[in-house]
């Protein structure tokens, strides 16, 4: 009996110890159920956007562009609605532009009318036909800075959601779900029963399945079943039913882009109908709650069939127990899947570009920031500008590759584009398959440059004008360089050959190394470097002869910086690629506003320009002629590295400046030039852009002369003459032969009288004070 008792005993204690426990555990998971549901409930990734194309009445935009950009956006041709569709009107197009929230404020849904004349926007007009002065599309989408597991979802409200898919959600995966209390007892023996037969029902409850996917992994034991039932029972105790559904609906993975995994039906809707979510229709979004079960399983994109007759199985189970009509089962079990095809894109269809934007938005922002706020970033990228930079590099590369015109196939390339006023970065490809999430060429591999260094050696030497001009003579003849500790440098020109003394614009021209190398060593290694760094090079390497023809190794994005200061006149514009940072609600954060210095005077940039479209008109890139047209004007600069292991190409034109890598990655010998390899990239890119001229617009303090090209000297009216701009002061004084005869003579006389009055006008000035 004593025995007994002490069993008993024993027992009772171990009971109330397991109770305690228990107990102990269940306050664990109390605590943890209404922290993190009370907390922030979902990680939101940073949303990024491109820039927003803004329609005004001049803008240089062809119908079919324009047409491309709204289907890129999702907009449908001739839809209906009360935004996001278009329609061609006799040569223009009628746009229903959605809503949106901007940086600087809410754009509501509006109807404009866009009209087009010679390849420009000639007249834009509301529903009212009243003009408009600008119109502004909403964003692309281009990708995110997404939390673990790259989830992305867009929340939406209980009240945006369809009723008809609430009722199909409920009618499907959890018929009790407005009477149990976490679990479904009769819901568990179903379960067990759909084994046998296989019927579409599970056991778990819409709670059940929402802890699961929100608090605990995927395993499959016992003690995350029995944490699992505990769970569900005390978030039915915290929160009610409409707050449990709405999280579900929002949490709820129902398929994978790639990378990018799609969570909760507002993004589902964007994703495989482009649309919101209260736009669905009972037979769309039936199909969403058919994949719950298996988005992969039942992707509509890779199992069309399957997804059908599961959707048709939903709809059937709601007319059951009478969550549809009839009439609405039948409908919309005849209906079209009607997903809308599109290209897996994963979490961007730019990586480059997105991760030049991520390493920008680090300098003032935490990552976990980035990967949980749901900041809205609104970059610089222009779609059609990445197009045709896109299209351009791989065409070519591909061509190159067929052709092994410069060796064998593998041959890889990066672009930058940027906006010559502005920094901005509007399209960025880091290799040759830019939708490859790798190695980002165009900001990590750096690479020798070649003659890209020669314009900051030409401008150290124009901005010393009473040494230097564009027809300064330069002996252009063999020389060895001698430096104490370090072996004698002997350059060579491309072709081999000396070409005695030629002008200084046509040794950058034809970018002879002989007279460059001179050049730079007398004017100074170090001080060309000075000018480097002026220009934006961040690098500084030791002042060694060798470095004057490009024994430095950048990056195209390191390149492109310092081709942007010269393409802006000599001011030094970092190059950016946000313009502006908002809340998930649209509140302005941060404001990347244009940071312009002046690092040089306009007058030597000007010299320096002409002298880099000379490279093109007449020098190692005029093959562009195949591309664009002569009065475009571009200017730029070819390079090629020792052995033709990399080909360069650095230009600009009145809108553009870009940049063009082409190499192999492991380095090797091939046979590569900036003019035959770089310069058709570039061509072509330019060329599906439609680009501004270059129209220099003369400082102040330049003036013009006419020259004759054989002499270097004044010659009006001499065979070739040229007229080029001379810092005030520095053009030649004297007159070829060839400028002889009358013209000739009145030059000569003309400047005598200016010599001879030059004394009298100094005495004029003291008397008068001026």
């Amino acid at each position: 009996m004593l025995r007994s008792n002490g069993f008993v005993r024993l027992l009772l204690v171990v009971f109330l110890l397991a109770g305690l426990a228990l107990a102990a555990w269940a306050l664990f998971l109390d605590f943890r159920v209404r922290h993190e549901f009370e907390g922030r409930r979902f990680a939101l990734p940073a949303r990024i956007y491109a820039r927003p194309l803004e329609l005004h009445e001049g803008l240089k935009l062809k119908p079919a562009e324009l047409e491309q950009e709204l289907k890129a956006l999702g907009y449908k041709d001739g839809g209906q609605g009360e935004s996001g569709w278009y329609r061609k009107t006799g040569g223009g197009l009628e746009v229903a532009v959605r809503p949106f929230v901007f940086w600087d404020g809410s754009q509501p849904a509006k109807r404009i009318r866009v009209s087009f004349a010679d390849a420009r926007i000639s007249g834009l007009r509301d529903a009212a036909d009243a003009q408009v002065p600008l119109a502004r599309l909403d964003p692309l989408p281009i990708g995110g800075i997404y939390p673990a597991g790259n989830e992305d979802r867009l929340l939406v409200r209980l009240s945006e959601v369809p009723p008809h898919l609430v009722r199909e959600l409920i009618a499907t995966e959890d018929r009790r779900y407005y009477s149990h209390f976490g679990f479904d007892l009769r819901g568990m023996a179903r379960a067990a029963l759909s084994s046998v037969t296989g019927h579409v029902q599970g056991g778990s409850t819409l709670t059940q399945q929402l802890v699961k996917n929100f608090f605990l992994t995927p395993e499959r034991s016992i003690t995350r079943k029995v944490n699992e039932l505990i769970m569900a029972v005390l978030l039915e105790l915290h929160y009610d039913k409409a707050e449990i559904l709405e999280t579900y609906l929002n949490e709820i993975y129902l398929g994978q882009d790639r990378d990018r995994a799609i969570h909760g039906v507002g993004l589902a809707a964007q994703y495989f109908f482009g649309k919101p979510v209260q736009d669905l229709t009972v037979a769309e979004s039936a199909l969403l709650v058919g994949m719950i079960r298996g988005p992969s399983y039942y992707d509509p994109h890779r199992n069309p069939q399957r997804a059908l007759e599961r959707r048709n199985l939903v709809l059937k189970l709601a007319g059951e127990v009478g969550a549809l009509t009839p009439e609405q089962v039948k409908q919309a079990q005849g209906a079209k899947l009607g997903v809308q095809p599109r290209a897996a894109s994963g979490t961007t269809p730019y990586p480059a570009f997105v991760q030049l934007v991520q390493r920008q938005l680090r300098r003032d922002y935490k990552d976990e920031d980035l990967r949980s706020e749901g900041l809205r970033v609104f970059t610089t990228l222009d779609p059609r500008v990445q197009a045709a930079a896109e299209r351009a590099l791989v065409r070519r590369i591909e061509q190159y590759d067929r052709d092994k015109r410069f060796g064998a196939p593998g041959l890889e390339g990066a672009v930058i584009v940027a906006g010559t006023q502005t920094g901005e970065v509007q399209a960025l490809v880091g290799g040759r398959d830019p939708r490859l999430r790798g190695f980002n060429r165009a900001l990590d591999a750096a690479r020798p440059i070649g003659s890209l260094l020669k314009p900051a050696i030409y401008l150290t030497a124009l901005s010393d004008p009473s040494h230097y001009t564009l027809v300064t003579p330069l002996d252009d003849s063999p020389f060895v360089w001698k430096a104490a500790g370090a072996p004698d440098w002997k350059p060579e020109n491309y072709d081999r050959k000396s070409h005695g003394m030629v002008p200084l614009r046509t040794a950058l021209a034809q970018s002879y190394n002989l007279s460059t190398a001179r050049l730079g060593t007398t004017l100074g290694v170090e001080k060309v470097l000075q000018t480097a760094q002026k220009l934006g090079m961040q690098k500084m390497p030791p002042p060694y002869a060798s470095v004057l023809l490009g024994a430095v190794d950048l990056s195209p994005l390191e390149v492109a910086q310092m081709y942007e200061t010269i393409a802006s006149g000599g001011f030094r514009t970092p190059l950016r690629a946000i313009r502006e940072v908002t809340t998930a609600e649209g509140k302005p954060l941060n404001h990347y506003s244009l940071s312009v210095e002046q690092a040089f005077p306009a007058e030597p940039i000007h010299l320096l320009s002409v002298a880099m479209q000379g490279v093109v008109s007449e020098g190692t890139a005029q093959a562009l002629k195949s591309w664009i047209p002569p009065e475009i004007a571009a200017a730029g600069k070819t390079g090629t590295t020792d052995s033709q292991r990399d080909a360069w190409f650095a230009g600009f034109t009145g809108d553009r400046l870009a940049v063009v890598w082409l190499g192999y990655d492991d380095n090797r010998e091939a046979h590569l030039s900036g003019g035959a390899a770089a310069v058709p990239v570039w061509g072509e890119l330019m060329a599906a852009l439609g680009p501004e001229p270059l129209a220099l617009s003369a400082p102040e303090n330049i003036e013009t002369a006419t020259i004759d090209p054989q002499t270097g000297l004044l010659g009006k009216g001499c065979p070739g003459a040229v007229d080029l701009p001379f810092i005030k002061g520095s053009a030649p004084k004297d007159s070829a032969p060839c400028a002889g005869g009358v013209g000739g003579a009145v030059e000569a006389i003309g400047r005598a009288v200016e010599d001879a009055v030059k004394p009298l006008k100094g005495w004029l000035d003291r008397l008068f004070g001026r």
